[in-house]
């Protein structure tokens, strides 16, 4: 099992249990059944970021305190240099590099992400994920066929796309390569501060 992984899950399940929260409570949260939540406390599947962003939302914490075991320090601004990050691996393959780590109270996660070219996705269905808030995506480099419930876009360098996040989207990279792109996630309206 990856490390990483069990650390992960040992982080969700350790503030699940400080603050009293049941697992059926966590599972309702992150839109699964108790058994798929289960499997993924355990770190016995893979925790997708849509989850974690879902457990860090129930649980009252920055994403990056469930990833790091950290909380972010820094306000005012965060300067995080080309090629640096936090990065996070999840999904099959999609590597997400967060760019703003350690600054806390933020609005939206902002992240360069490369999404894997995989043959065997290119003839099936898009499997969608959902999460509360908007998001906002832009292609550097490859290209990107992007499902939005009963729509699907297909997107080029400088192509750009800002969707309701809580309803079913996702992406895979095509044309024999991978694509590398910003994806900025902005928390729901009800997070933020006006």
């Amino acid at each position: 099992m990856d490390e990483n992984l069990k650390e992960v899950a040992g982080r969700i399940r350790s503030l699940r249990e400080d603050l009293d929260i049941t697992m059926q409570e966590m599972a309702e949260a992150t839109g699964r059944s108790v058994a798929e939540y289960s499997a993924q406390e355990s770190g016995e599947q893979d925790l997708s970021f849509s989850f974690l962003y879902k457990c860090a939302e129930r649980l009252g914490v920055d994403v990056i305190e469930i990833l790091t075991g950290e909380s972010p320090h820094l306000k005012g601004y965060s300067l995080t240099r080309a090629n640096e990050g936090l990065p996070i691996r999840r999904r099959a393959g999609f590597e997400y590099l967060h760019k703003a780590p350690h600054f806390r109270n933020k609005q939206c996660e902002p992240f360069v992400v490369t999404a894997p070219y995989i043959e065997e996705e290119q003839n099936q269905p898009i499997h969608l994920s959902k999460h509360a808030g908007q998001e906002f995506d832009y292609v550097l480099s490859g290209k990107l066929r992007f499902a939005y419930e009963n729509h699907v876009e297909e997107l080029e360098p400088g192509d750009c796309l800002l969707y309701d996040s809580g309803r079913g989207h996702g992406m895979i990279a095509t044309g024999g390569e991978p694509c590398t792109f910003i994806a900025i996630v902005m928390k729901p309206d009800d997070d933020r501060i006006m």
